[in-house]
């Protein structure tokens, strides 16, 4: 009886296909849980949104999340709201090193927008 070895190129295919499957796997996972907008809070009638932003790239009004923010307003609210008040919120501190004593803090700031839903 002889065994039979598979071809090289099946299993370099299915080692891609896999890695693949892993990579996307963990995409989904970071992105699906990103924390730059948040429902902070959220009832009948309305909520409060948070979303980061940078001084540096325009601010509150002009960070990339704010759209972002805006649109789950939107969902919660389809037939239209109302922006009771909007403002700087509690933010986030993170710790960016990884070896011991090169720990670089790294401040979050997050704007806050309550809104009544219409």
């Amino acid at each position: 009886m002889i065994d039979r070895i598979p071809d090289a190129s099946c299993m370099v295919g299915s080692a891609y296909r896999s890695a693949m499957a892993g990579i996307a796997v963990v995409l989904s996972f970071v992105l699906g849980c990103s924390q730059a907008v948040q429902m902070v809070r959220e009832d009948s009638t309305g909520g409060v949104v948070a979303y980061s932003f940078k001084d540096d790239r325009g601010g509150p009004v002009m960070s990339r999340y704010r759209k972002e923010a805006m649109a789950r307003i939107d969902q919660k609210c389809p037939r239209g709201f109302r922006i009771v008040r909007e403002g700087e919120t509690r933010g986030y501190t993170s710790m960016l090193g990884i070896y011991e004593g090169t720990e670089d803090e790294s401040i979050g700031r997050k704007w806050g927008i309550q809104f009544e839903c219409k």
